[in-house]
């Protein structure tokens, strides 16, 4: 990759809000005096919080110090799909510009609303999350997030308009279509998700374009986990800085924290407005800075649907600030619900795709298929080979991978290398993982 002047991506003095660099003092103060607002907020306004802290024993006023959260109860998807749909609101719905949703596929979608002072807050933080990712004002932005009940879309929209940039509101698919905006409107950044963008470098290539001549200079990833591994592949390919962003629907949408362009060691959490904790998965139990598990957001200026405690089900570890005063966290690993417990051993889908993305022979595009032989659960990774690569060279590839899966994770699998574009190909978030086990 050639060098990309990081004089023109760093941030100049002025750039930032005066909370990014301020001292760590001075973040904790205001995170108080704004945790102790959205706990009584949530309290005396949603009935499903009042009767929460009522079972724990657990009221407002107990909220003297950061620490004290660890006194109040969690909330999961499961409440919020309880409180479907306008339950879990903190205002009258009239008060309600914008509600958003979870797609549902796996129950009840969640839904989340918005003041108009929360888009306004949910813009500030995309803002601050693009211009962290170099992103400057007058630079022209492709937006290949869904739009509509999907949160990525509009906000990502919103927080570009709101630094100046020139939206280009393409949405997800008709990949062809993407490629010839992409040469025509000569964009400088590209916001979507990490899989659908290695579909767009499929389609460049297919078309006889090498991805490294586009006019990107930034790519802004986010919406699914995805490894370092992925990030050099990204980079290489298309001369671009690969910078990740991260965010949920239910703490607002992207833009809850965002890597910096000048170090690329993890997302800053835009503490300001989002208060992170992580806790072990099985006890529920906070744990020390640097420790991984499971990612909790408390929000901090919500109005419409505040948040206490959110389980996440993302696994990370908070890590000190290094770009910016707020804390780190390191890129997901996974998630505690797509964990894959194969004979004893916990396996991840990122774990299988940095395996992959070390062997030249085969492509980012693969799935994790769970089944069942006997008693015993069984994984196959289905893994598209490159197009150059015939097929014995795939096939030892194949192998190969099986022999590494075997030495670095612990566990047998079986691994099936098909042709290219057999995989399906998704314009969202990838499913990396089919199970095809039996329903008891």
């Amino acid at each position: 990759m050639e060098e990309i002047d990081m004089l023109d991506l760093s941030p100049r003095a002025g750039d930032l809000d005066a909370i990014e660099t301020s001292s760590v003092d001075e973040l904790r103060a205001l995170q108080l005096e704004r945790l102790r607002w959205s706990v009584r907020h949530a309290y005396e306004n949603v009935a499903h919080y009042r009767a929460a802290f009522d079972a724990a024993g657990a009221h407002p006023d107990d909220v003297h110090q950061l620490s004290d959260l660890a006194r109040l109860p969690f909330t999961t998807k499961e409440d919020l799909r309880r409180n479907y749909p306008f339950g879990m609101f903190a205002v009258p719905r009239e008060d309600v510009v914008r509600v958003h949703a979870s797609s549902g596929t796996t129950g009840r979608p969640t839904v989340v609303g918005y003041t108009k002072d929360d888009l306004e807050t949910w813009a500030d933080v995309v803002a601050r999350s693009i211009r962290a990712a170099g992103g400057r004002r007058g630079m022209v932005l492709h937006n290949a997030y869904g739009y509509g009940l999907f949160t990525g879309g509009l906000g990502a929209h919103a927080g570009a308009e709101r630094l100046g940039c020139t939206v280009v509101p393409v949405s997800g698919g008709m990949t062809e279509r993407q490629v010839q905006l992409i040469r025509d409107f000569e964009p400088d950044i590209i916001m979507v998700t990490p899989s659908y963008m290695l579909n767009v470098i499929d389609e460049m290539e297919r078309q006889g374009i090498d991805p490294a001549t586009t006019s990107l200079k930034i790519g802004i990833f986010g919406a699914e986990p995805w490894t370092n591994e992925m990030r050099r592949e990204m980079e290489q390919r298309l001369d671009i800085h690969a910078v990740d962003i991260y965010g949920l629907s239910e703490v607002i949408g992207p833009g809850v924290a965002s890597e910096c362009v000048e170090t690329k060691d993890g997302l800053h959490i835009w503490e300001d407005h989002f208060y992170p904790e992580v806790v072990d998965p099985i006890t529920g139990e906070v744990l020390p800075d640097g420790s991984e598990g499971e990612l909790v957001f408390t929000s901090l200026t919500k109005q419409a649907m505040p948040v206490i405690r959110y389980r996440t089900r993302d696994l990370t570890r908070l890590l000190p600030g290094t770009a910016r005063t707020m804390r780190r966290m390191e890129k997901i690993t996974g998630r505690s619900d797509d964990m894959i417990i194969l004979r004893g051993v916990n396996l991840f889908p990122t774990q299988v795709e940095e395996l992959i993305l070390g062997l030249p022979e085969l492509s980012p595009h693969f799935q994790c298929v769970l089944d069942r032989e006997g008693h015993l659960d069984a994984l196959t990774v289905r893994v598209e080979r490159r197009e150059a690569t015939p097929l014995d060279q795939a096939a030892r590839a194949g192998a190969g991978l099986r022999k590494l899966v075997k030495n670095r994770i612990g566990v047998s699998v079986e691994v099936d290398v098909v042709d290219p574009y057999t995989i399906e190909r998704s314009v969202g978030k990838m499913r990396r993982l089919v199970d095809q086990r039996p329903r008891r």
